[in-house]
């Protein structure tokens, strides 16, 4: 980095290496001039170096943005980043070809050393009106490219030069000179303290799982359907008539009951369970006996649909007691079908 000297420190420079390197094919006192070319042309061996034109260098022009916080305060020194385009004359005797002899030095040197050293630049800062550069100083070093211009654009080039008639020339891009900006940034505070926390996720103030941040599903209220319905246990409603027990509306074609039951439940399971049963019954010459029981077990909740069909005549009286209180007693003369539903718990 460099201050605002920096492009004339540059130009000094420059001529100070050309001068510098005319030997041994220049066995004349050649003039070196920092300056425009002449309206006049001089008849003595000379060669000036203009710089014509600085522009913003493309690759390095917004490296230091940004150079501010939000509230204002300096985190980093700007610096321009800028390239110098630099037009080198020459001027001599026309019969001699000294302009000719002399850009081609200029050529020569450029390509050998396109980079400007370091002693040439100290050289360059010992004249008093450079005495406060500090080129010397940057880390970047000036490298010199020679820039091709056809006919159009150096015609342009001169006729942008009021009353000076064109000489043979040359034309060299320098890049890259940073121009820092005065303000100091201030310098951040120091970190005292060292504070790691581990929690888990889930944790106050920690984040959530991935994955799990949405929020949770929502049961359905819907009842099931398909084969998983017939499994699903529902509630006996209270008062409900035993015709209009809470079985599914539909039930696959697995589900339905068998074609016929057991008439008679084996007597072990019988005296190991506790119930109380009702019965009712209606009978005719082709007759339909409705009958509805209850048990409690200690079994699943589960419905179950049971039709029987009998044929015959016959008549059945039982009253039956296991560890409980109830008795039953029916009669049932029938020829035909029995249907009947039993809902145990």
């Amino acid at each position: 980095m460099s201050n605002a000297l920096a492009i004339a420190h540059v130009t000094q420079a420059l001529a100070l290496l050309i001068e510098a390197n005319l030997q041994p094919e220049i066995d004349m006192a050649v003039k070196v001039e920092p300056r425009k070319p002449p309206a006049d042309p001089p008849t003595e061996p000379t060669i000036t170096v203009f710089p014509y034109q600085v522009t913003p260098n493309t690759s390095q022009r917004n490296n230091d943005l940004p150079t501010r916080s939000s509230d204002g305060t300096l985190l980093k020194r700007p610096a321009a980043a800028l390239d110098v385009h630099f037009l080198i004359s020459a001027y001599g005797e026309e019969s001699e070809l000294v302009g000719q002899r002399l850009i081609g030095s200029v050529v020569r040197t450029l390509h050998e050393i396109p980079v400007l050293p370091a002693d040439v630049i100290e050289l360059a800062g010992e004249r008093p009106y450079l005495a406060g550069s500090d080129l010397a100083e940057a880390v970047q070093r000036v490298r010199f490219t020679p820039t091709v211009m056809d006919i159009d654009e150096t015609s342009k080039l001169w006729g942008m030069l009021h009353q000076t008639p064109y000489t043979l020339s040359v034309v060299y891009q320098a890049a890259l000179i940073f121009i820092e900006g005065r303000e100091v940034p201030q310098p951040p505070r120091p970190v005292e303290r060292h504070t790691v926390r581990v929690a888990p996720f889930g944790a106050p103030g920690a984040p959530e799982r991935p994955g799990m941040s949405g929020p949770s599903p929502e049961p359905s209220s819907e009842p099931p359907s398909g084969p998983a319905a017939a499994d699903t246990p529902e509630a006996e409603v209270p008062g409900a008539s035993p015709d209009e027990s809470d079985t599914p509306k539909k039930a696959p074609a697995k589900a339905d009951a068998p074609t016929k039951a057991p008439a008679k439940r084996s007597a072990k399971k019988a005296a190991s369970s506790s119930r109380t049963t009702g019965g009712s019954g209606t009978t005719g010459g082709s007759g339909t006996t409705g009958g509805s029981r209850t048990s409690g077990e200690s079994r699943s909740p589960r419905t179950r649909k049971r039709a029987q069909s009998d044929s015959g005549t016959g008549t059945d009286t039982g009253t039956d007691s296991d560890s409980g209180t109830g008795t039953g007693t029916g009669t049932s003369t029938s020829t035909g079908t029995s249907t009947g539903s039993d809902t145990e718990s």
